[in-house]
């Protein structure tokens, strides 16, 4: 039987940082090279299974958290930029072994992730912000021949995918980034706060481009975070339904082992199995096509709409993983007492948005 930890949250402090500090090496084969924990192993073929490419590592020292250093996951060998992934982390989650899997799995297929800690015990809500956008910015200004910001998604969990509305918002419209394909990839979400923008978290929302797209993602056994946060956001943002889709997972137990939808999912660094590949992984690889190379077959994979190619999970000596629950209206399921962090909580900005 696996086990999630969920790290603690919401502690305040704050540093800055300084020296330049550039490596480049080819990433150790790890723990998520190999076999998936539980009965139910990697995809072989079609979205969500692993690519062909080596990973290669550059890592430069955080502009504003001293000691730690941002890291940009690409494919080993290219000559040309690649389309990327800024992801933004949950609180506890500061190592990149926290989430190894999901960035390796990226680079694998030929694409570039860049992902920068910050501090979970800092000043404030707003100095988090800051630090994962100044990484993300100097990582795209450092290394144009990597990174192509023409093409970018901003994908995070928890903290980071509150954040990353926030961060795609200003990304997309003060930077110009994805004006070739942009999309938003949000795990389980935090508050959503503003930064450093004179609009409100609601005028974001109504003024994104029209050629983003999203995916939300919630998790049945999560008590961390209100579902209610994902919900607001994703009927608020100016996205068309045809470009978006709301996503609940169930838990199941497969030939006595449980697969968990906690808050803890995804992590390399806690169970690394099915769920993370056929879930997660699987949707993403289909978004990034989509999104970056306008495959319309990845879209039905990937904003199916609630399509067999999207919803249905694997099996194992006849046990089948429940299906992903697919909506354009999503509508809570437990009340707000079954969280930590409520919708209806003063900290939260978009208080007055909670069904």
């Amino acid at each position: 039987m696996k086990k999630r930890l969920f790290l603690p949250a919401m502690m305040f402090i704050a540093m800055s940082a300084c020296s330049k500090n550039d490596k480049e090496s080819v990433i150790l084969q790890s723990q998520t090279d190999s076999s998936l924990q539980g009965p139910i192993q990697k995809p072989v073929s079609g979205y969500g299974s692993d690519g062909g490419y080596e990973v290669a590592e550059i890592d430069f020292a955080n502009p504003q958290y001293a000691g730690t250093e941002v890291s940009i996951f690409y494919p080993k060998g290219i000559t040309s930029p690649r389309p990327t992934i800024f992801f933004s982390h949950p609180y506890g989650g500061e190592s990149k072994d926290y989430n190894i899997g999901l960035y390796n799995f990226i680079a694998k297929k030929g694409y570039v992730v860049v992902f920068v800690p910050y501090r979970t015990i800092d000043i404030s809500v707003d100095h988090r912000y800051q630090t994962l956008w100044e990484g993300f910015v100097k990582a795209a200004a450092d290394y144009p021949n990597i990174i192509d910001t023409r093409k970018v998604g901003f994908m995070g969990h928890s903290f980071g995918g509150g954040a990353s509305i926030g961060l795609a918002y200003k990304a997309f419209t003060e930077k110009g980034w994805g004006q070739n394909g942009r999309f938003l990839f949000t795990m389980a979400p935090w508050y959503a706060f503003n930064w450093s923008s004179n609009l409100t978290t609601e005028q974001q929302l109504q003024n994104f481009p029209s050629n983003t797209k999203m995916i939300s993602q919630v998790y049945d056994e999560d008590d961390v975070n209100d579902h209610r946060l994902a919900i607001d956001i994703y009927k608020h943002i100016n996205i068309p339904n045809s470009e978006k889709d709301f996503i609940y997972f169930k838990s199941s137990t497969i030939n006595k082992y449980n697969y968990v939808t906690d808050h803890a999912m995804p992590s390399s660094r806690q169970a690394y199995d099915a769920l993370d590949y056929y879930g997660v992984y699987r949707l993403l690889d289909a978004m990034i096509d989509y999104s970056f190379n306008g495959n319309v077959n990845a879209k039905n994979v990937a904003l199916g709409n609630g399509s067999a190619a999207q919803t249905t999970m694997p099996s194992y000596n006849g046990q089948t993983m429940p299906p992903l629950e697919v909506t354009d209206n999503p509508a809570p399921k437990y009340p707000q007492s079954n969280y930590q962090f409520q919708c209806s909580n003063s900290t939260n900005p978009r208080i007055s948005y909670c069904e």
